[in-house]
């Protein structure tokens, strides 16, 4: 009698495992048939919750999902050593698109793209050049000239920082635009800046960002500006502390301290990501180099919910005006300067 009992529950076991597997086929088909995109996105160091770069790129497919009805799948590697990993396991998953988010990715981005060149993918913040590769990059130091000429014209200590994370060319440009639109609107101004040099994660260090922004704060300036991920966190807690002014990056950091942060320096990742999911759906992927600046709307200013009448009417159409300028080839704002 217990053999039989074994043999029938046996049986009933190898019958529910063979239904199980071909339900999951059917839904598979069926999720096939549907038409649905599969994306994927390798997030940059920091992870979710940086409120910024990650955030953005999060959001983008969020909304994909919502208004596309796309298929996503985010996975936050602990270190750059396991991005690659990560890509790879997309591909050969057969994932629709798979997005590196950061210039950190490129190599691997690179290497995993030329390996599968039947699938396509995105870089942000980089440029590969492969025919299955769209490399979305943004015109950050025309988003900072705005910022820094907002700085320049709230600035009463005539001193305003600038807090970076890696001293690189990406984040020197953000430098960069910004120096220029502070001395637009008020050439004597004092520029000082700083890097997050020294720490283990640049872009993930508040308490550094604390620290440099005391120290800014501390040579005078009253205005600062950070480029610098989840450091910023830092930045904008020193500012709060001291009854500075911050200006946040990336996402929109200005209910982070709500009345501290005068505007955030509009990136929009999550218009870029949108987009190039957008051309997955629609079958018209644009590989190459795929621009976002001041003109296609892809970096700007937000529209201070929290500092409209601290800034003041006037001031905020200048910036405005600027911004136009800037649309209409008036004020061309340099990527470098010395």
């Amino acid at each position: 009698m217990k053999k039989v009992l074994t043999a029938v529950l046996l049986g009933v076991f190898v019958s529910s495992m063979a239904f199980g597997g071909f339900f999951d086929m059917f839904k598979k088909k069926e999720g096939a048939e549907s038409g649905a995109k599969k994306i994927g996105i390798v997030l940059s160091i920091g992870g979710l919750g940086d409120k910024s770069f990650n955030d953005s790129a999060y959001r983008g497919l969020v909304q994909a999902k919502k208004d596309l009805a796309i298929e996503f799948k985010y996975v936050e590697p602990g270190s750059p050593a396991e991005d690659e990993q990560y890509l790879r396991q997309f591909a050969d998953a057969g994932y629709d698109l798979v997005i590196g988010t950061g210039f950190l990715m490129k190599d691997s981005v690179e290497k995993v793209a030329g390996e599968y060149p039947d699938l396509k993918f995105a870089i942000i913040d980089s440029v590969i050049d492969l025919p299955n590769v769209a490399s979305l990059v943004f015109k950050e130091h025309e988003g900072s000239f705005l910022v820094g000429a907002l700085a320049g014209l709230m600035t009463k200590s005539n001193v305003v920082g600038f807090v970076g994370g890696m001293d690189i060319p990406l984040i020197r440009k953000f430098q960069s635009g910004y120096i220029q639109g502070v001395k637009y609107v008020n050439p004597n101004a004092k520029i000082l800046g700083v890097y997050t040099s020294g720490s283990s994660n640049p872009f993930n260090d508040p308490v550094a960002g604390k620290e440099n922004t005391l120290s800014l704060i501390g040579q005078g300036a009253d205005v600062v500006y950070h480029a610098a991920g989840g450091t910023g966190m830092g930045v904008i807690e020193a500012a709060k502390q001291k009854g500075v002014f911050a200006i946040g990056v990336d996402s929109n950091q200005d209910g982070t301290a709500p009345g501290t942060v005068l505007t955030s320096m509009i990136k929009k990742v999550d218009r870029a990501v949108f987009e190039t999911t957008k051309s997955i759906t629609e079958n018209n992927f644009k590989a190459g180099v795929n621009v976002f600046g001041v003109t296609e709307d892809g970096v700007g200013t937000t529209d201070y919910e929290f500092t409209r009448d601290i800034i003041g009417e006037a001031k905020i159409a200048k910036i405005d005006q600027i911004r136009e300028d800037i649309k209409t080839g008036k004020i061309v704002v340099k990527e470098q300067v010395k």
